[in-house]
């Protein structure tokens, strides 16, 4: 019989990978996670048998950087994505130096903690999977969990001054954003659509935005928005919710 890997035991496993002063092994049977430094030379001889006891996915210092540089890249805040990357950069001390950073933007830190988590499970899951190929088992699922909706819920959302005016606050009471409205006969205008730049990248703007859409689908208002050239990667979140383009600005300016 082998086991199947829960998340208790994924989590296990994905702990023991981190600890590099021991030798882990997993008993496919007793589904039990075994040091093997720490067994008497009489036990050491059974941890031979290469099917029932599986050396645990490598995992050292080389594949943390890794890591580190893959979430890097695929960091949304430009502001914390280039502090991040000096860190990785840095002659010395280089995992100390990305966790200072971290440290000074706590909803990036918590991207991180649940980014690496998911890749390490990934990991986990497809070492498991060759063997339980070998065994003529099923695979199990690898599919990724989506982690925007839990970092959204560290924030606190309320209606401000105005009727269609919303903020985002963190769980300190600290402000993160905020979106203004307009009404003018049946249309609100959008006038202003603010993200604090540490908190960037998460999916707060877009959030804000359908807290409005709420509003105005109930009033049944149509809703416009003037949207700045540099803020243009956010028209893909617009035509998700259905606006569509109706004319484009130019400006001269003078010399």
């Amino acid at each position: 019989m082998h086991f199947d890997l829960d998340k208790i035991l994924i989590s296990k496993i994905l702990f023991c990978m981190e600890n590099q002063d021991a030798n882990f092994v997993f008993d496919t049977q007793e589904g039990n996670i075994i040091d093997t430094l720490k067994n008497d030379n009489d036990c050491k001889t059974i941890f031979d048998d290469t099917e029932r006891f599986l050396t645990l996915p490598g995992w050292d210092a080389n594949d943390g950087y890794r890591l580190m540089e893959k979430f890097t890249s695929e960091l949304k805040n430009p502001v914390t994505r280039q502090e991040l990357s000096a860190a990785l950069n840095s002659k010395k001390g280089v995992f100390r130096a990305f966790k200072n950073v971290l440290e000074q933007y706590p909803e990036t830190e918590k991207q991180w903690f649940n980014f690496k988590e998911n890749k390490m499970k990934n990991e986990i899951i497809v070492w498991y999977n060759s063997y339980r190929e070998e065994w003529g088992l099923k695979p199990i699922g690898t599919e990724p969990e989506d982690t925007s909706s839990l970092i959204l819920e560290d924030f606190i959302f309320k209606k401000s001054n105005g009727e269609y005016c919303f903020t985002a606050e963190t769980a300190e009471g600290e402000f993160a954003g905020s979106i203004n409205a307009e009404l003018k006969e049946d249309t609100l205008h959008i006038c202003n659509l603010k993200v604090n730049a540490e908190y960037q990248g998460m999916g707060l703007g877009k959030t804000l935005l359908l807290k409005l859409l709420e509003k105005a689908d109930t009033c049944k208002f149509d809703v416009t928005i003037d949207l700045p050239s540099e803020l243009d990667f956010f028209s893909r979140s617009l035509l998700l919710e259905e606006f569509k383009p109706c004319m484009q600005r130019f400006i001269r300016k003078k010399n």
